[in-house]
């Protein structure tokens, strides 16, 4: 995570509250003591902001670098230091995209291979399963393919092994101010990427601006939890 990819980040949030409605360019602008100008070239990624700019756009918006954070980059430092310190460990399978989607528990023949995951970090992860869920083994993860983390790049690098929460099917926000990560179900494929749900469609919302946004349509007696495999709640981009 480097300057510029907190740039994006900010850039990401402050758009989705405009979308929303509960922020405006001149509001930012006047709450920031910002040009509009200004801002607005900032939102259309003409220009960079100081750190000192930075600072007064996240102050202005209740807003901490934390907060920015999707997913939970510090997995591996946390994993090596769960090591040192003789942290109970559990074994997460990774599998295909398939088997992530479609079986509730995972057969031996199924496994790809194994990571070790500190237990607390697993464990103390928040659980909104659906129904149809909430039987299913928890915890899973699939290795990003160069498509899935292209859409995501540079928070999914290619080959980053995603940990996926399948019992985590809500769109509740997982943290506040914050977009939460998912793995969707699109057609035969699995997707990583934020979501929204609005006029019976879901809004599958990729980080780089080179991938389009995704509809996908539910039916009537469909709900987004259909599609919704689970929340990525860790990621390892080195291991």
């Amino acid at each position: 995570m480097n300057f510029q990819d907190l740039h994006e980040l900010l850039r990401i949030e402050l758009q989705r509250r405009i979308e929303r409605g509960s922020l405006t360019g001149s509001r930012l602008a006047q709450q920031a003591g910002f040009q509009q100008a200004h801002i607005s070239n900032f939102l259309n990624r003409k220009r960079a902001l100081s750190l000192e700019g930075l600072d007064r756009v996240l102050a202005s918006q209740n807003l901490t670098i934390d907060q920015l954070l999707p997913i939970d980059l510090a997995a591996v430092a946390a994993s090596h230091a769960s090591d040192q310190t003789q942290e109970p460990t559990d074994i997460v399978p990774v599998v295909s995209s398939s088997v992530a989607m479609d079986e509730p528990r995972v057969a031996e023949a199924s496994i790809i291979e194994n990571v070790q995951v500190s237990g607390s970090r697993l464990h103390d992860n928040r659980a909104r399963p659906s129904t149809g869920h909430a039987h299913w083994q928890r915890f899973v993860a699939i290795r990003a393919d160069a498509q899935q983390s292209a859409a995501m790049e540079p928070l999914l690098a290619p080959g980053a092994i995603a940990v996926l929460d399948r019992h985590y099917n809500s769109l509740a926000p997982y943290r506040a101010h914050q977009p939460t990560l998912y793995a969707v179900r699109c057609g035969t494929a699995l997707l990583l990427r934020y979501v929204d749900f609005d006029e019976g469609h879901l809004i599958l919302r990729p980080y780089s601006r080179d991938f389009p946004v995704q509809l996908i349509p539910l039916a009537s007696h469909e709900s987004p939890a259909d599609y919704i495999v689970g929340r990525v709640c860790l990621i390892f981009s080195e291991l």
